[in-house]
C-alpha cells in the first residue's frame, strides 16, 4: 500500500503541473551542473560534435513521423544526426533490440521499461543522475529506472488507459452517465446493442491484452508489488486468485461484445475503426490521440475507468518509456546532449507536447488542453485515483506468455479456467530458466 500511496501523489502533482505549468527551475537545474566532471551533458544552446550520427532505437509507433521530424531539426540546429529506428505496434520490441545488440550494433539510445526489465541492459546503461534536467522530474518517475541511488534512464512521459468511448454514440443509444461499475458496464453495452451500435472494438495485439489487460488484475491486488513478486516465487497463483477471476467477468464483458473480426484486428486497424465509429468503446489510453485525430480531430471523446465487480473502476496510470543511454555505444556523450536538448531547448518541448501529445513527466514542460487532447485531460482528471503500471517487474518473456493466453481466450480455444493456469505458467516458464 505503501508504494501505491506514494505513486498517487506523485500522480498529483501531474493535476498540479497541468495547472501551472513552468516551475522556473529549469535554469537553476542547469547552472547547479555546470563545471561538472566530463560525464555531464553540455548545456542546450552549446553546440555538439558534427559529423556524428546517433541512433534511437524505440517502441513507439503513434509517435514514430514526429521523432524523425525532431530528429530532422536537431540536426539544423546542431549538426548532430539522430537515426531513428522504431519497433512495436505487433513487434516484439525487446526480442528485437536484444537481436540488435547481438548483432554487434550498439544504438546509443533505446527504451526500456524498468525494474526487471532494466536488469538485462545494466552492464549498458548510463547512470544519468548528474543531468540537468533531474531535478525537474516528477519524483515517482525515477522509480523504474532507478537502481542502489543512480539513476539510469529519463522518464520522457506519463500515460494512462481505461475505456476511451465516443460521447455521441453513447448519446445516441439513451447512455447519460458515464458507466463505472461492472453492472453499470453491462447495462450501457445492453443500449449500444439495442441501438445497433458495437459496443468494444477490441485487438488481438498481444501486448494489448498481455500487458495492458492482464494488469488490470494486478493493479488490484491490495499490494501488487509484493503479489507478483510472491507469484515468482511461487508463493502465490493466478487461478486461485479472487481478483483474477473478478477481472475475468471484465474480460468477457469485452471480448462477447466487440466486433466479428476482433481475433484478426491489429492495432492500427482497432484505432482507425474506432475514429471511424464502428463502435462505442476501446480499452486503449491516451498514446491513442494522435492518430484518432488524423481521422477525425473532431470527435468527442471521454474516458472511462475499468471495472472488474460492482465498486467504481479504475484508470492506470505509469511511465511508458525511459530513455537509456548505451555506454558501449560510440556516441554516448552526444546522446546524453540530445536528451537533454529534447526536453530543455523551446523546439524539444514543443515537440513533446503539441506533436507527440504526451503529458511530460518534468515539471518544467507546461502543457494546454489543445496540446495534449481530449483523453490526456481526462487522464489528468482521473489520475487521483488511478491504479499502477505493474508489468515490467516481470522479467521478458512473461508478458509475451500472457499476451498468447490471452489470444487464446480471444479467439475461444480455451476456456477461463485454462486461461488461469497458462497465465500461471507463463510466469513459472520463465523464473525456472
Amino acid at each position: 500500500m505503501k508504494r501505491r500511496f506514494a505513486f498517487l501523489i506523485a500522480i498529483v502533482c501531474i493535476l498540479i503541473i497541468a495547472g501551472c505549468g513552468n516551475g522556473g527551475n529549469n535554469n537553476s537545474a542547469q547552472s547547479t551542473n555546470s563545471g561538472t566532471s566530463e560525464t555531464a551533458a553540455p548545456a542546450a544552446s552549446e553546440a555538439p560534435k558534427k559529423d556524428v550520427t546517433i541512433k534511437v532505437f524505440q517502441f513507439k509507433v503513434e509517435i514514430a513521423e514526429q521523432l524523425n521530424a525532431l530528429a530532422e531539426e536537431y540536426e539544423k540546429e546542431t549538426g548532430v544526426k539522430v537515426q531513428v529506428e522504431t519497433h512495436g505496434g505487433g513487434e516484439d520490441y525487446g526480442a528485437l533490440l536484444k537481436a540488435e545488440i547481438a548483432s554487434g550494433s550498439e544504438p546509443e539510445i533505446f527504451n526500456n521499461g524498468g525494474f526487471a526489465a532494466l536488469v538485462p541492459y545494466m552492464d549498458r546503461a548510463t547512470d544519468l543522475s548528474d543531468q540537468p534536467w533531474v531535478s525537474n522530474l516528477i519524483p515517482t518517475s525515477k522509480i523504474p529506472t532507478t537502481v542502489d541511488g543512480k539513476l539510469y534512464g529519463l522518464p520522457m512521459n506519463v500515460e494512462g488507459y481505461g475505456l476511451i468511448y465516443n460521447k455521441d454514440l453513447f448519446a445516441k443509444a439513451g447512455i447519460t452517465e458515464e458507466p463505472k461499475t461492472l453492472p453499470q458496464l453491462k447495462d450501457a453495452v445492453a443500449k449500444l446493442k439495442a441501438a445497433g451500435i458495437t459496443p468494444f472494438e477490441a485487438t488481438n495485439e498481444w501486448w494489448s491484452m498481455g500487458i495492458h489487460m492482464v494488469n488490470v488484475a494486478m493493479a488490484n491486488q491490495p499490494d501488487p508489488a509484493q503479489y507478483i513478486e510472491d507469484l515468482k516465487a511461487g508463493k502465490q497463483t493466478i487461478k486461485d486468485n479472487a481478483i483474477f477471476k473478478q477481472w475475468l467477468d471484465f474480460v468477457d464483458v469485452v471480448f462477447n461484445n466487440a466486433q466479428d473480426n476482433k481475433v484478426t484486428t491489429d492495432y492500427a486497424t482497432q484505432v482507425a475503426d474506432f475514429a471511424s465509429g464502428k463502435a462505442a468503446m476501446m480499452q486503449q489510453g491516451n498514446w491513442t490521440q494522435g492518430d484518432i485525430d488524423k481521422i477525425d480531430p473532431n470527435l468527442k471523446l471521454g474516458l472511462l475507468p475499468i471495472p472488474i465487480n460492482d465498486k467504481e473502476g479504475h484508470i492506470f496510470v505509469g511511465v511508458p518509456n525511459n530513455w537509456i543511454v548505451n555506454s558501449k555505444s560510440a556516441h554516448p556523450e552526444e546522446a546524453k546532449a540530445f536528451l537533454n536538448w529534447m526536453v530543455s531547448s523551446e523546439t524539444g518541448k514543443k515537440f513533446l507536447t503539441k506533436d507527440f501529445k504526451f503529458i511530460p513527466a518534468l515539471s518544467n514542460i507546461s502543457t494546454t488542453a489543445e496540446d495534449i487532447g481530449q483523453v490526456a485531460v481526462a487522464v489528468q482528471e482521473q489520475s487521483s485515483t488511478a491504479l499502477s503500471w505493474n508489468w515490467d517487474r516481470f522479467p521478458d518473456g512473461v508478458t509475451q506468455g500472457f499476451g498468447a493466453a490471452m489470444q487464446e481466450y480471444l479467439g475461444g480455444q480455451v476456456n477461463r479456467d485454462q486461461l488461469l493456469e497458462k497465465l500461471d505458467k507463463a510466469v513459472q516458464d520463465i523464473v525456472k530458466q
